[in-house]
């Protein structure tokens, strides 16, 4: 059920993104020293800018998994509501008798 607020209350999964992170590193990291032994340059640099994104990625992602569970974006941005385990708060319904 949508409650409007999704937007403020919309939680990333950092942990799959930093393990994402750690395979797109081996993976770039590989492919830099392979393509740099096979005498391939423009593969070897391509694959060291997919490196250096891939670092600055899951620089962000530590930080803001330290951040802990309170990371907002902004300081324009309200801290999400709590979770309540009977769902959202409904609307009094007029069109009943």
């Amino acid at each position: 059920m949508r409650t409007g607020s999704e937007p403020t209350t919309a939680r990333s999964p950092l942990r799959m993104r930093f393990w994402l992170g750690i395979w797109g590193l081996v993976w770039a990291a590989g492919g830099t020293a392979i393509f740099s032994l096979t005498s391939h340059p423009g593969w070897a640099a391509f694959c060291g800018l997919l490196l250096l994104i891939v670092i600055v990625d899951l620089a962000v992602v530590i930080r803001h998994i330290r951040q802990g569970p309170h990371y907002q974006p902004g300081p324009d941005v309200p801290p999400y509501e709590p979770a309540d385990e009977h769902g959202p708060p409904r609307e009094p319904d007029d069109r009943r008798p």
